[in-house]
């Protein structure tokens, strides 16, 4: 019995290609009987004409590649000064947004008064803050 003509409608309907549909050997009277979409859909929903699972890409070779990557990564790599892996400004600006949230912070739960916020504000601005624990000791200080 020749199915190319309902391999064809079933591969349409499935929106899968010709080659992946499966007929079921049970029902091979209904499949040959079978001339519209309408009856093809049936025999689909009945389990008679079904399509194959895709396949997909290994990702094993993937996974044993990125292990070997990540080897080698300590400190004792690094080549080139601080600011050929992290330009100067980059670092700057994680440094002062740092600094400007933990101010936020404080004088959100009530640690600072406008007037301290404002003062250590400018003093990070200025680049007086070296860090995060120096602005906590100048935070400290305020309060006395």
């Amino acid at each position: 019995m020749n199915l190319r003509s309902k391999r064809r409608l079933a591969a349409s309907v499935l929106g899968v290609g010709v080659d992946k549909v499966v007929f079921d050997e049970e029902y091979s009277d209904l499949i040959q009987d079978a001339i519209t979409r309408s009856t093809i859909r049936g025999l689909i929903g009945l389990g008679a004409i079904s399509a194959k699972p895709q396949r997909g890409t290994s990702r094993g070779r993937f996974r044993e590649r990125s292990k070997k990557l990540k080897r080698g990564r300590g400190p004792g790599t690094y080549k080139g000064a601080k600011s050929a892996r992290l330009a100067r400004k980059e670092r700057w600006i994680q440094k002062v947004r740092a600094l400007r949230w933990r101010l936020k912070v404080a004088r959100e739960r009530g640690d600072l008064n406008k007037a301290t916020y404002w003062k250590l504000y400018k003093q990070v601005k200025g680049g007086h803050v070296r860090g995060v624990k120096h602005l906590i000791d100048l935070m400290t200080e305020a309060k006395k």
